[in-house]
């Protein structure tokens, strides 16, 4: 009895000594690591204010980086070069000005990319062919898997058990038979879209699969945030894949109709591609992927000077997001943007507005109704600050479009996974393409022409009009843009 009397006087002292260290040491975090004082300001507030459930949340939450520079500085040394040996040079900024004289007023956005992305220059020799949801993508992507003949990588968000990642699979068995090495690495929680999930069918097809940053664990928790959002598919090292599309039914004539668009990828650029998978891989799995069968001589392939933007919660911290701002900086004509989820920082907001004042028209291009209700709100919150300054937002129509896609000056193009907002441009660890091609830059200028022609224009005056309800049913969604 006295010992339970002596603990039941003592235990409040020392949860309560506890929990001030627990919250001294996030506050002590917060401070020293985030970049942004509100945010550090928000935290350490929520801490004092909650206790312990500050604590959780931050560990949860607010915990946003990964350290993998020593396994990816490994990775390299084995594959003696990043990036592998082409045929072909890098490009300066000087050289794409003399080579591609439309954009060589992007001569310094060439330059800014160079700093942020060091080890992925801009190489020339590249063919990228948009391909549509639906009838196009997967068609192209499948029929590369049956002509493979040494290897395979697929990296992907979703990878739902249905009818389209059935196909997949069934294709992916078929490499295997073959001798093809196969290699599928899928976001621990993307692969819980669906249920049972379609990793016990890729290991019975003899695949060998991964999930990314599994979460169950307490010690994953502080990487639950934390997602790997890139669409990659790299076929023999030669041929690529990669743009806004997971492997889900919803992409399937008659399945939803969904839209998004894909790309297929020739040339030397091929190899960032396959760079980007081998890092998240040997992240994920310790095997390091090296050789001819994964990293094949890459010889020229059409006109497009191009360059993998890896993003990411790491190393790669805001690469996407600076080169937005120094697009956004650099355009004298037109930036066209599409994108199924908007909630720019007070960053880019600014940067769209000083392009619009500088007589630069600006046109964004948005789904009229998104899948996440939250989200939308939270956007919609926000559009009168772009607005202002005589930016377009346009409403597409239904079905839901997936397109993530910005083309500037119709000459310079930003294809890939990533999204206009704090979880793709901070949390997720994303995968772009920026190309310097007025060909490409026009054909993709049409299609966002097409997305046009079934949108409507939003106004100023029908944003205002929302009743009072609604107005502050999207502003605190707007507060909780920062995870979203």
């Amino acid at each position: 009895m006295r010992l339970e009397s002596l603990f039941l006087e003592v235990w409040p002292h020392v949860a309560a000594a506890l929990t001030v260290v627990a919250n001294l040491l996030a506050t002590g975090h917060a401070v020293l690591r985030k970049r942004d004082v509100r945010a550090a300001v928000a935290w350490v507030g929520l801490v004092w204010l909650v206790p312990l459930v500050g604590v959780v949340l931050y560990l949860l939450l607010g915990i946003n980086r990964i350290r993998r520079r020593a396994r990816s500085l490994t990775l390299r040394q084995e594959h003696g070069q990043f990036p592998p040996k082409s045929a072909v040079a890098a490009c300066t900024p000087e050289q794409l000005a003399a080579t591609v004289p439309p954009a060589a007023h992007l001569a310094s956005l060439a330059r800014l990319v160079d700093e942020v992305v060091r080890h992925r220059p801009l190489l020339p020799g590249n063919q990228l062919v948009p391909l549509e949801a639906g009838t196009g993508a997967y068609p192209a992507m499948l029929e590369a898997i049956d002509a493979a003949r040494t290897s395979i990588s697929l990296c992907s968000y979703i990878f739902d058990n249905d009818e389209a990642g059935r196909r997949f699979v069934d294709a992916l068995r078929r490499a295997v038979e073959r001798g093809v090495q196969v290699r599928v690495l899928i976001d621990a929680l993307g692969v819980r879209y669906d249920w049972p999930p379609i990793t016990g069918r890729l290991r019975r097809a003899g695949v060998k699969v991964a999930r990314f940053l599994p979460t169950l664990m307490p010690a994953r928790l502080p990487f639950m945030n934390l997602r790997n959002h890139r669409k990659l598919l790299v076929v023999d090292g030669r041929v690529g894949f990669t743009g806004g599309m997971n492997i889900r039914e919803h992409f399937l004539p008659g399945h939803g109709d969904a839209r998004d668009l894909h790309f297929r990828v020739e040339g030397p650029v091929v190899g960032q591609l396959q760079e980007t998978f081998a890092e998240d891989w040997a992240f994920t799995t310790k095997e390091r992927l090296h050789g001819e069968a994964w990293f094949p001589p890459l010889e020229p392939a059409g006109p497009v000077m191009a360059r993998g933007i890896p993003d990411g919660p790491d190393e790669d911290f805001e690469t996407l997001r600076l080169t937005l701002l120094g697009a956004l900086a650099c355009a004298r004509s037109t930036v066209r943007i599409v994108t199924p989820y908007f909630i720019p920082d007070s960053a880019l907001v600014t940067a769209l507005n000083v392009a619009a004042l500088r007589g630069v028209r600006v046109d964004l291009v948005l789904p009229e109704k998104l899948n996440l209700p939250v989200v939308q709100w939270a956007s919609v919150a926000q559009l009168w600050q772009v607005m202002r300054p005589n930016s377009r937002v346009f409403l597409s129509a239904p079905p839901f479009d997936h397109t993530k896609l910005m083309v500037v000056d119709r000459v310079w193009s930003l294809v890939g996974s990533a999204n206009w907002d704090p979880r793709s441009l901070r949390l997720n660890f994303e995968f772009d393409v920026e190309c310097y091609d007025a060909q490409l830059a026009q054909h993709l200028d049409a299609l966002i022409e097409e997305r046009l022609s079934r949108s409507r224009l939003l106004t100023l005056e029908e944003l205002n009009d929302r009743p009072l309800p609604i107005l502050l049913r999207d502003g605190v969604a707007r507060l909780l843009s920062p995870y979203l």
